[in-house]
């Protein structure tokens, strides 16, 4: 028999009450009812105060409980939302806080026994509100550090309800509408203090309020960020309340339930309240949308919020049977940190800056700011730490002059008030415990405490480590014990190992939640006994990540060169040199500036070597030896930048309008400034020029790309050209108060789907729209269908386009199209993307649609095509558009059929091989290795420029052609060192099946743990039969099981500096750049990929070693073997990336995946090796 929460909430969705305060409501109560005989004389109004009612009219409390019980309830909350101190003080009742708890949870536990059955047992959850104060916000506008309330005062109020509820005999306690975290994580150690206080724990149960689109709480937090602030606590159930309803909140849900490890509960609103306040959704129309949340698996605790009663809650019953209890997601292995935003700290992420600048003892600047209260300006340093790429901040106040506490706290405050700043996580470093509490009480986001150690013993350590894991923070460990701090590599890893066994074993604290700081001492200062500092410390971080699984390693960089204070660019050189190693050992994180300008690949090699003779101890002399070229190194660089050329002489004869239209059409800037002040000058306004002759030049660029006449980078360029003199025009906007407008063609939605990154083709789209008079809003990527169905009916937009280059893309716009028709959209729906067909678009999304759908196959179509719309053609077009799609519709049908016949009465020919008369070479190596650093100019003689010109839809050979390829070499020429590829390449035992490649991964092997592993990936064979009589799979390339085969798989990607670069372009408004960059690295890493299978077929595994082939030959696939990457023709099916991601542990080069396989960056490839000379490349859907 189930009898707890525990057992039943895995068999079946829990059904919670609904709104106690609208049922109160209902019940018409006056000023007196609330009083009753006993608060009569009670100072203040009264009516209104809910809990009260647990003391005066206990028989209406209990009445509202029976009601839900009756309607099915498995879980009715007390009516406790607002009884502790700090709300209860508006009443004057916080004399009253215990009473009302313990008549509370007795008036439900009453109600809950009476009805409670063997088969269906019910259940009382103790209600704890979030106060009508906030920890993480000020009440005053001028005063962003002042608080209202502390935490230590929220814990205090929050202990005695608790304890009262706990008394009464809750089974579990709700903190619900959460708005601000900070406030939940006082309630959860107040939680937690009670609970080890009484020795009884029951169930804790959180639930937060959104409050707005953006998905965020009151205080800013994103959920993700606040999964990351309550990760510590031991959590029954998570879920979302009031704000929304149903229909509203269920993208968040979603979200929620996807990532969080708990169960999952909802209580929505009945709908969105109306004008008066009041609740229209009726319980049958909020019954169907929560019944779209079981379908989808969603929740395990479903109830109702503001506006709901006892009618909504007996809809959800019928509901229940046959319907599936959400299952929680994984428990993460990594370590979850979050300010506003979530930063995880994962092997894709490789290593985490945390911004060194805020700290007194290590920035003059820093400590005067504070000392003399300038805080703006000391703030300004932390902004632009977050804007350089600080991943966290660390903040250290710790100085004899101040006071640290307050300052600190201070200071936290302030941060806490500027978004850009909290929206990383904060490192809080201090030696004083007192200062280290103190902050992390006034973080509302998961912090690291920087640091702990054992020199002062054990019992103090661990006294510390719990009541930093009870306050929710991740801990910095530094390696010092009882006798001092390691300096040695055995003292170094013995006290990391003992701190670590403490830590999980005794306090029990997440193995992911440790940082170990080993010591980064100074090197190269003429000690001996200093020699051996940087490279003890390397080998130990390479010792603590393969034997203190789960754990971190940091450490204060600028420690190590301090011998060298006052040559900066020596010390930064020393610096990168030493993460550079580092970081390969296992350092994920460490305390620089991420301002610093020097980079790894960028130090001269004599300085190189001298650095790393240092800091690995390759020689004795090494410090004598970096002395004598230091002063070499310490000096910057100038670089010159050559003059203008000046103006041609007879330029001044052509028109003004005709110069400024000109210049647009050339993509010209250089004399952009003179032209528009020249164009002012003459009377004309801002607003005039724009819709004058920078319009009319504009229109004149749409026509002629319309026409052909012009070509895809010259239209770029355009764009860029009209930003450049829209921004020059800007401040004569602002000062005289005007705004500049157009005629807009169409507001036209643009969108790459969710589960998809691909946004080349959709940024070229819409700058194409924009330069025809279209006002673009531009979503992104990974779109969700709720976001573009909220944006289409918020925006009226007039035409949506939806981009897709992976083939699950196919399906999610699918979805989206069945979700703008459920939300009644029928505005033109624009497919296009690398994936999309005519054909999958008449057959698949446009009969889930009411409105027109259009496949475009390149981005010259959409403004004609939007255009002809908007005109006198509408009608025709879409008539004649579905006529088409109609025809397809029906030779799809007839081809399905004829295909199924084919099916039945065919056999499925494989390509048979003679393996015995095939010779079969083994890899140089089984396992997976990573090639790093794989620099440009390796790859670059292999790059396909024919793609490239294909990609901006101009002609090979053609003068445009010509002059795209001219560009895209000078990208190329002006990408520096530090821009780079990397590689992860596997070789596996492996045999082919009927259907699929089997792939053997043995105990030694690099990717796997141990023992024998078999993958299984599926390989589809062609739909129908070749010219050979044959329907190939890839598995036919693969000898059978006991044949010796064996298989390699690849995944190549670009630097995330390259990312990094094309977004900084796109930000600045550089379209042109961006996308040429964008198009240049799509080319790079698939020059990569020719560049890497020709080092396996000669070298890596070597079954082609005297191959010598010309680009031209390798482009045209002359080579032995083949190397098919997911989602091309003789792979299709994107899901096959799971498996081989697996395999080689793509997150080691920095390559992530969406739920749909795509790839970020965009800009890589991953696929498979197979050596027989009989395998060739092929298409599967060769119908």
């Amino acid at each position: 028999m189930l009898n707890n929460l525990y057992d039943i909430v895995k068999e079946r969705i829990l059904v919670l009450d609904g709104a106690m305060g609208t049922m109160i409501q209902q019940c018409g109560l006056t000023e007196e009812d609330f009083r009753g005989e006993r608060f009569a004389h009670l100072p203040g109004l009264q009516k209104g105060n809910n809990d009260l009612l647990c003391l005066s009219r206990p028989e209406v409390i209990a009445g509202i409980h029976n009601r839900y019980l009756t309607a099915g309830a498995d879980i009715i909350e007390t009516c406790s939302f607002n009884a502790q101190r700090i709300s209860m003080a508006d009443y004057g009742c916080e004399h009253l806080c215990r009473e009302i708890n313990l008549a509370a949870a007795t008036i439900a536990r009453q109600c809950a026994d009476a009805v409670s059955t063997p088969d269906k047992p019910r259940f009382v959850a103790g209600s704890v509100g979030p106060t009508n104060k906030t920890c993480s916000l000020s009440p005053d506008v001028n005063d962003p550090a002042m608080r209202a309330i502390t935490y230590d005062e929220l814990v205090e109020a929050y202990d005695e309800q608790m304890q009262a509820l706990i008394e009464g005999g809750v089974d579990a306690l709700l903190i619900e509408t959460i708005f601000d975290t900070l406030n939940a994580k006082a309630a959860i150690y107040a939680a937690e203090q009670v609970m080890e206080r009484m020795g009884r724990r029951v169930p804790l149960m959180l639930s937060v309020t959104i409050s707005d689109a953006a998905g965020r709480t009151l205080s800013g937090q994103t959920l993700d960020a606040f999964l990351a602030s309550v990760s510590h606590a031991d959590i029954f159930s998570v879920g979302l309340n009031c704000s929304f309803g149903a229909a509203q909140m269920k993208p968040y849900l979603k979200a929620l339930a996807s990532r969080a490890p708990y169960y999952i509960s909802c209580y929505p609103n009945a709908g969105l309240p109306n004008s008066l306040g009041g609740y229209d959704q009726t319980p049958a129309e909020m019954a169907l949308q929560v019944k779209e949340y079981m379908d989808e698996g969603l929740v395990n605790i479903i109830g109702g919020c503001c506006g709901t009663t006892d009618a909504y809650i007996a809809e959800y019953a019928p509901l229940i049977p046959g319907a599936k209890p959400h299952v929680p997601a994984a428990r993460p292995e990594a370590l979850w940190l979050s300010g506003l935003e979530l930063c995880e700290v994962t092997p894709e992420r490789n290593f985490i800056n945390v911004g060194e600048r805020c700290n007194v003892a290590g920035s003059r600047k820093f400590l005067r700011l504070i000392n003399e209260k300038k805080y703006d300006e000391a703030l300004s340093i932390a902004r632009q730490q977050v804007e350089d790429g600080a991943q966290l901040l660390d903040i250290n106040i710790d100085d004899g002059l101040l006071d640290t506490k307050q300052e600190m706290v201070h200071f936290l405050n302030l941060i806490a008030s500027e978004p850009d700043i909290a929206r990383v996580p904060i490192m809080v470093d201090s030696s004083r415990w007192e200062v280290i509490t103190a902050a992390v009480k006034c973080i509302q986001g998961k912090c690291v405490v920087n640091s702990i150690s054992l020199k002062e013993g054990e019992e103090l350590f661990l006294a510390h480590a719990c009541e930093i894991h009870r306050l929710g923070a991740a801990v910095v460990v530094m390696a010092f014990d009882e006798q001092g701090q390691a300096d040695t590599y055995e003292r170094r890893i013995a006290i990391c190992e003992r701190a670590y066994h403490l830590l999980v074993d005794v306090v029990g604290m997440p193995p992911q939640d440790i940082i170990f700081d080993p010591n980064i001492l100074a090197v190269a200062t003429g000690i001996e006994a200093h020699d051996s500092y940087a490279i003890d410390f390397i080998r130990a971080t390479e010792w603590i990540r393969t034997h203190l699984p789960g754990a971190h390693v940091s450490g204060g960089v600028s420690n190590l060169s301090f011998a060298f204070r006052g040559n900066n660019y020596l010390r930064e050189a020393m610096h990168a040199v030493f993460l550079y190693h580092a970081i390969a050992a296992g350092m994920d994180m460490a305390i620089v500036n991420p301002a610093t300008s020097v980079m790894y690949a960028d130090i001269p090699s004599r300085l190189l070597e001298a650095l790393e003779d240092v800091i690995l101890y390759r020689r004795e002399d090494a410090t004598e030896r970096l002395l004598a070229i230091a002063n070499d190194y310490n000096a910057g660089t100038s670089v010159d930048v050559a003059p203008t050329e000046t103006l041609a002489a007879d330029r001044r004869s052509v028109p003004l309008d005709e110069r400024l239209a000109s210049a647009l059409q050339r993509g010209d800037e250089e004399f952009l400034v003179p032209d528009l002040e020249e164009a002012m000058a003459a009377g004309n306004t801002p607003s005039e020029i724009i819709e004058g002759a920078l319009m009319r030049g504009m229109t004149q660029v749409g026509r002629l790309f319309g026409e052909g006449k012009m070509f895809l980078p010259q239209v770029v360029r355009t764009a860029r050209t009209m930003k450049r003199a829209v921004s020059i025009l800007q401040p004569y906007i602002e000062r005289a108060h005007i705004t500049a407008t157009s005629i807009s063609r169409g507001r036209y939605l643009l969108a790459t789907v969710k589960g998809d990154v691909h946004d080349i083709g959709k940024n070229i789209v819409s700058v194409v729209l924009s330069c025809n008079d279209f006002e673009v809003i531009d979503l992104g990527v990974m779109v969700s269908a709720e976001q573009i169905v909220r944006t289409a009916i918020e925006q009226r937009v007039d035409y949506i386009g939806l981009s897709g280059l992976i083939t699950p893309s196919l399906d999610e716009m699918c979805r989206v199209a069945a979700e703008l028709k459920a939300a009644g959209v029928s505005v033109p729906l624009f497919i296009g993307g690398a994936t999309t067909s005519e054909l999958h678009t008449a057959v698949k999304i446009a009969p889930l649609y009411d409105g027109a759908v259009f496949h475009v196959k390149d981005a010259a179509q959409n403004p004609i095509l939007a255009t002809r719309l908007a005109g006198e053609e509408r009608e025709r077009l879409i008539d004649s558009n579905r006529y088409r799609q109609a025809e397809l519709r029906r030779r799809a049908a007839e081809q399905s059929r004829r295909a199924a016949e084919l099916d039945a009465t065919a056999d499925c020919t494989p390509h048979v091989v003679d393996w015995a008369n095939v010779p079969i070479v083994k890899p140089e190596y089984l396992g997976v290795r990573t090639i790093e650093r794989i620099s440009i100019e390796q790859v670059r003689p292999y790059i396909n420029w024919i793609h490239f010109c294909n990609l901006w839809g101009v002609g090979v050979g053609t003068a445009e052609g010509e002059r795209i390829c001219r560009e895209g070499e000078r990208v190329l020429d002006g990408l520096s060192a530090q821009h780079f590829l990397s590689a992860r390449v596997g070789f596996f035992e492996a045999y082919g099946t009927g259907d699929g490649i089997v792939f053997v991964q043995r105990k030694g092997c690099e990717c796997c743990g141990g023992g024998v592993h078999q993958v299984k990936i599926v390989t589809p064979r062609q739909r129908r039969a070749n010219e050979q009589g044959e329907r190939w799979a890839l598995c036919d390339f693969v000898a059978p099981q006991g044949g010796g085969d064996y298989v390699g798989a690849f995944a190549v990607s670009v630097s995330p500096s390259l990312v990094d670069t094309a977004r900084q372009l796109s930000e600045q408004g550089d379209d042109y750049e961006a996308l040429l960059l964008r198009s240049v690295c799509d080319r790079l890493v698939e020059a990569a990929s020719e560049w890497l299978h020709e080092q396996v077929r000669r070298s890596m595994w070597g079954y082609a070693p005297h191959e010598a082939l010309s680009p031209k030959q390798m482009f045209a696939a002359a080579y032995e073997g083949i190397r098919p990457a997911v989602g091309y023709p003789s792979l299709p099916d994107q899901r096959a990336i799971f498996p081989i991601a697996n395999m080689l542990d793509i997150g080691t080069i920095g390559i992530r995946l969406t739920e749909n396989g795509a790839m970020f960056p965009q800009a890589s490839v991953c696929g498979l090796y197979i050596a027989s000379r009989e395998a060739r490349y092929f298409i599967v859907d060769n119908l």
